[in-house]
């Protein structure tokens, strides 16, 4: 392990130097990597058909390509699925990443290529450890083992030499043979499709090992977690593994769960580390854990373009490269990728919080929002307003949901709220005024519409019993791995579905 280490010591100060470079050249850098994308898919199926080999400049390939989304790549999808090749992407494509998405269709397949896994995702993962160690140069985190709770893998439908799963699953299937030695459990236990039953199996396999690291959803991770505690029978994590010392998190925001670790894992040296990965990509970083804004990695083989949100809607949007965006705006994320997703508008929405290095914060989806009446309220803002109300109430919360309640003959429009406390409030009307006030100093365009309740009234805050979410996930099949309750939906569907699910208990 000391050999290891010292190995890892190496790699490290050399990719330190790396990531100082794009820091201090970001457009050369995300201009080199377009460039080196189009060469690599010229001859191509897309490549041929919009002429990959005359585009010379950023500006070129704006011009000539057209703005994507999951349905306008879906027919090609389909093909690679059956087992065609060179039509995206050059190099051959095995591995589609399942997602649920906010697409016509109830999953996503996202391709995954070779150079995406090696050049984006597993360089990820090295990056965390190489910013986290020269954070804390004292670190034993490669003494231990990492436990990263995953998704599942399948078999595709669609040719027996093709696989789908989540993209967590997909990494896991294909880690390089070094990593098995510093990771828990055994990939057969990672991989299991049934996952109270994994979540079991990783207790028993995992509870005599020295885990230092976890990685995964908090929501889910907390299940695993208490099943262990429950398992052995000890009062707290630290008595179970006691040189864990790292939590890498990502997917939702963690601030309405750090609580809850800090409970049951209760140690002055643990550390909470969030990047932002997703089936299409590894994007970002948390480099500094003394602040909450992750460090855009530029050097992924993935080429970012942003759309301004109010844009979003436009026939034609025009999208900036990374010199022209504002700090403290809401952008949309178009991305260009070594799988061949070519201007792709995933869905995510982000705000910079710094140039020069450039950091972002996730601030929500395109479409997990409300704005029935003219509102606009993002993710950032619900998650904000809660933490705030969560803390002038002490009270915690797991999970939440949120969506509109519609204008009628005798009532105004409204939001209802749907919230598994951890620790309840003592007060829900103090709670939700909490709240409303919260959004009110966040989001203008909120107080304006609850101006004398002239078009909202105060929201509708519903104290739903614990455990709510992850049955009603459970009776959906979507338990585990990147299934997540939605947070904001501009439509009911959700909300009713709780509810209705509530009664029928």
């Amino acid at each position: 392990m000391t050999f290891l280490n010292s190995i890892v010591s190496w790699i490290n100060i050399k990719r330190m130097y790396e990531i100082d470079l794009f820091k201090k050249f970001p457009l050369d850098v995300q201009h080199e990597t377009l460039m080196k994308l189009l060469k690599k898919a010229k001859d191509t199926e897309w490549g041929l058909k919009y002429d990959f080999k005359s585009i010379k400049t950023i500006q070129d390939y704006q011009n000539r390509f057209p703005l994507q989304d999951y349905d306008s790549f879906k027919p090609y999808i389909k093909r690679l699925q059956k087992g065609e090749q060179n039509i995206l992407w050059s190099s051959d494509i095995k591995w589609f990443a399942k997602s649920s998405g906010t697409t016509s269709d109830k999953s996503k397949f996202i391709p995954v290529s070779k150079e995406a896994l090696e050049d984006c995702h597993y360089r990820g993962g090295k990056d965390i450890i190489a910013l986290y160690t020269s954070n804390f140069p004292e670190s034993k985190i490669l003494k231990g083992k990492g436990l990263a709770l995953g998704g599942s893998q399948q078999l595709n439908e669609y040719d027996t030499d093709a696989y789908y799963g989540d993209v967590s699953a997909i990494i896991i299937q294909n880690l390089p043979f070094w990593a098995q030695f510093i990771r828990t459990p055994d990939i057969s236990i990672s991989l299991m499709d049934e996952w109270e039953e994994k979540i079991q199996q990783i207790a028993r396999a995992t509870i005599q090992d020295n885990v230092t690291n976890l990685s995964g959803v908090p929501s889910w991770t907390l299940v695993l977690l208490n099943y262990i505690l429950e398992h052995s029978k000890k009062s707290n994590i630290m008595e179970v593994w006691n040189d864990l010392e790292l939590f890498v998190h990502g997917g939702v925001n963690f601030a309405p769960y750090k609580d809850q670790f800090k409970k049951i894992i209760p140690s002055d040296q643990m550390n909470y580390l969030e990047t932002y990965n997703a089936s299409e990509g590894f994007f970002s970083i948390q480099d500094d854990l003394q602040t909450d804004e992750m460090l855009l990695m530029l050097d992924y083989g993935i080429f970012y373009e942003f759309i301004p949100v109010e844009n979003i809607d436009d026939e034609y949007p025009k999208t900036l490269v990374i010199d022209e965006v504002e700090l403290n705006k809401n952008y949309a994320i178009v991305i260009s990728t070594n799988a061949g997703l070519w201007r792709y508008m995933i869905g995510d929405t982000v705000i910079f919080t710094s140039k020069f290095p450039f950091k972002i914060k996730v601030s929500g989806r395109t479409k997990h929002f409300i704005n029935a009446f003219g509102e606009e309220v993002i993710i950032d803002n619900a998650e904000r307003a809660l933490e705030i109300a969560c803390k002038k109430t002490n009270s915690t919360i797991s999970e939440y949901t949120a969506a509109p309640i519609y204008m009628n003959n005798n009532q105004k429009g409204s939001h209802e709220w749907l919230i598994e406390f951890d620790i309840k409030p003592a007060n829900i009307d103090y709670f939700t005024d909490m709240l409303d006030n919260a959004l009110k100093s966040l989001n203008s365009d909120y107080e304006a519409k609850r101006y004398k309740n002239l078009t909202l009234e105060l929201p509708i805050v519903r104290n739903i019993e614990k455990g709510t979410f992850y049955n009603w996930l459970k009776s959906k099949g979507k338990v585990g791995g990147q299934n997540k309750v939605p947070r904001l939906a501009n439509h009911r569907n959700y909300v009713n579905e709780i509810n209705k699910f509530c009664n029928l208990k």
